[in-house]
């Protein structure tokens, strides 16, 4: 690749925002941990599980996120730190901590973490579910009658695909793949005496827990562990021990790959399959010599092994967390057509395109429905003749696509279909590298973003021919065009057929796909070139607000806040007097509540039924509110390394949904947990009188049931 070509595809650097005058020196220690706050946040998912008031299959269900969210944990940001340390470019953190410190305070907190995860399992969930009819049992619990059922399905369906492997001079130890279900087996030859060692890896495709009986269900190494025999025929089985490696699986493609992405990305994964080990979990049980063994063999270190309670691996549990038990769930909520764009007809859907000619539409997913808006907005315009073109952003989507099918569909009626697939959106990869072979034998014109950035925002722009002139219609949204979890993730998007918007994606797209270098835009911010300094421009604006006695205040709803350009803005806006109110799911390195740096601000944290994804940024604005939705967080990666968008939203009504909602989330009538300067979350639930607070997701689902009600 030329170096001219590189230079016109990868953005240079934003210039810096302009400086407010008099600006003091913040003190070193203004940030918090990066990596301990994240711990904090799955701390929070753990606190759902073992809060008593969670319906017992939600807790399950938690159970499962909170072990989810660890491997990943693990596999990257673990991975990421032992692999700089390893090879020498390990920096200080943010908080001035040596590298090395920052692993081991990981690997304490973690432990501690494990052990209330298991502990939460072993003596409140499981033993709850069995007094309200589901048993989680092992082997040694079922009856005769079905231990007999679950030989039969051994014999049939789970002991063709076992594949034991011996290690011996002649047979090496396996390959032990990450997140993987081990079982470690100890035989004798009954001839020789002799001792030996075997693996056999629990077949991934298998149920995790299979059912015994009714509402009764045992892990299936327990099952494979108990017909030992019938794989080692003619051998004494005298020991099994379960284990679980978890390995770096972070993806690095080499810049000079990029002519042909799609090879290169390929490769990597491959290489991921091999990544090295960074933690060993194992039954607390398992024999020193067994352990002993694994360890050297997995060349993995002795503090990076876990010992806990079996079963392990209880991702499994969100299978249990599906059972059809509404009564152990949270009430049954389903998501209805937005009123603005309700059907005309009780047999047609609404005309989507005429209803964005009557004004812009704000939705809030999943309390409205994802289906009937930006599911139908791409299946009318792949179907309509009128419409000429459609472009769209796909980061993450489902199996069983309906957008996809829609775009195929389109490109197959000889509409100009351009995909932007970003093929590099982490544990994704698979599955986008399959979606874009299926777009482009369909004939879309699929693109994989610009060179050294992934592509995040979430955009779709559809021309249409009306009469003489042509008009665009778009989305943007901040969440992925995935139709499972959006009804399971909180997302907003906006649905208009604004001008300047539709002529703001017509220029960022033919950014995407060609050579555009376009740094203006109307109403979009776009990193990595005018995001983050277009924020702090605005921070810095509501403190001329403020000094100028006009109204002033910040409020941002991200999933992650740890930009230190951004961070200091708000930390000055503080020490001016501007009142800022930061509602974050996840990571936060601002130290709110510092005297003479951070009185002023306050930072929340909402957890729930649905996963809080969406991101605001609302500004007073002398009076006149400015508020911005979009896709980014306030992460480096998102503001540095990612096509991000935010849109500025016009709508008065909808602005003022927007803040109220903020207002709502921040307000300390609102149930969330609140984070001190030290970085200690604490949860507030209850009011002074003991009477609970405001649920907001369940005020929003309940704000949508009376208008359903009411007609609206």
């Amino acid at each position: 690749m030329s170096q001219e070509t590189r230079a016109a595809l990868v953005p240079q650097p934003a210039a810096p925002a302009p400086t407010v005058e008099s600006e003091t020196e913040l003190p070193a220690d203004r940030f918090l941990d990066r990596e301990r706050s994240w711990l904090a946040f799955n701390e929070r998912v753990l606190d759902l599980a073992e809060d008593p008031r969670t319906p017992l299959l939600e807790r399950a269900n938690f159970l499962s996120i909170f072990a989810s969210n660890l491997d990943e944990f693990f596999m990257v940001r673990v991975a990421g730190l032992k692999r700089r340390i390893a090879t020498g470019v390990a920096t200080r953190s943010l908080t001035g901590r040596a590298p090395r410190d920052v692993l081991d305070s990981i690997w304490a907190s973690t432990r501690e973490l494990m052990s209330r995860h298991a502990a939460c399992y072993q003596k409140t969930v499981a033993p709850q579910l069995a007094e309200a009819g589901i048993h989680l049992v092992r082997w040694q619990d079922l009856t005769e009658q079905e231990q007999t059922r679950l030989f039969s399905l051994f014999r049939k369906k789970i002991f063709p695909v076992l594949t034991p492997l011996a290690v011996d001079p002649a047979h090496p130890f396996p390959y032990i793949s990450g997140l993987s279900l081990n079982l470690a087996v100890v035989v004798r030859n009954p001839s020789s005496g002799n001792e030996h060692f075997a693996r056999v890896k629990v077949p991934p495709l298998l149920d995790r827990f299979l059912e015994a009986s009714p509402q009764r269900f045992v892990p299936v190494e327990d099952v494979i562990a108990a017909h030992l025999e019938e794989l080692f025929r003619g051998m004494e089985v005298l020991a099994h021990h379960v284990f679980r490696v978890t390995r770096n699986e972070d993806l690095e493609v080499e810049e000079d790959d990029a002519e042909n992405l799609l090879q290169a990305l390929e490769k990597e994964l491959l290489r991921r399959r091999f990544g090295p080990p960074v933690r060993l979990e194992v039954e607390d049980t398992i024999d020193p010599r067994v352990l002993d063994r694994l360890v050297r063999e997995l060349k993995i270190s002795r503090e990076e092994v876990v010992s806990l309670p079996s079963p392990l691996d209880l991702t499994g549990l969100s299978a249990i967390a599906a059972l059809d038990r509404p009564d152990l769930k949270y009430p049954k909520f389903v998501a209805g057509t937005h009123r603005d764009l309700a059907e005309v007809e009780s047999a047609q859907a609404a005309d989507i395109f005429g209803a964005l000619r009557q004004r812009d539409v704000l939705l809030h997913h999943p309390y409205d429905s994802f289906s009937t808006s930006v599911q139908t907005f791409l299946e009318q315009a792949a179907a309509d003749p009128d419409v000429l073109a459609i472009k769209q952003t796909l980061y993450r989507t489902s199996g069983d696509s309906p957008i996809v099918d829609a775009l195929i569909d389109a490109a197959e009626s000889g509409k100009q279909v351009l995909v932007l697939v970003e093929i590099k959106a982490r544990f994704d990869e698979h599955a986008n590298i399959k979606w874009a072979r299926k777009l482009e034998q369909a004939g879309c014109h699929v693109v994989y973003g610009l060179v050294g950035l992934k592509t995040h925002c979430k955009l779709s722009l559809v021309v249409r021919q009306e009469g003489d002139e042509l008009r665009r219609y778009s989305h943007v949204g901040t969440g992925n065009y995935h139709p499972k979890t959006a009804r399971l993730y909180e997302d907003l998007g906006l649905l208009t057929a604004d001008p300047e918007v539709g002529a703001d994606l017509s220029d960022l797209f033919n950014r995407l796909s060609g050579y555009s270098r376009r740094d203006n835009y109307r109403r979009l911010l776009v990193a990595p070139r005018s995001l983050r300094g277009g924020l702090v421009s605005r921070i810095r604006r509501e403190v001329e607000n403020h000094r100028s006695g006009r109204p002033a205040w910040v409020r941002i709803k991200v999933n992650s806040i740890v930009d230190e350009t951004v961070i200091d803005a708000l930390y000055r806006a503080s020490q001016a007097g501007v009142p800022v109110d930061v509602w974050v799911r996840g990571i936060c390195s601002l130290r709110p509540g510092v005297p003479g740096l951070s009185e002023n601000i306050r930072v929340r944290s909402v957890l729930g039924r649905f996963l809080e994804h969406s991101r605001i940024y609302a500004f007073a604005g002398g009076g006149e509110n400015e508020v911005w939705l979009g896709s980014a967080d306030l992460m480096h990666r998102n503001l540095d390394r990612r096509i991000e968008t935010l849109v500025r939203v016009s709508d008065p009504g909808h602005r003022s949904a927007l803040t109220r909602l903020l207002s709502t989330g921040t307000s300390d009538a609102s149930e969330s947990w609140h984070l001190d300067r030290d970085g200690n979350w604490t949860r507030h639930a209850f009011d002074d009188e003991g009477q609970p607070l405001r649920n907001v997701q369940e005020t929003l689902i309940e704000g949508r049931r009376k208008r359903r009600g009411n007609g609206g």
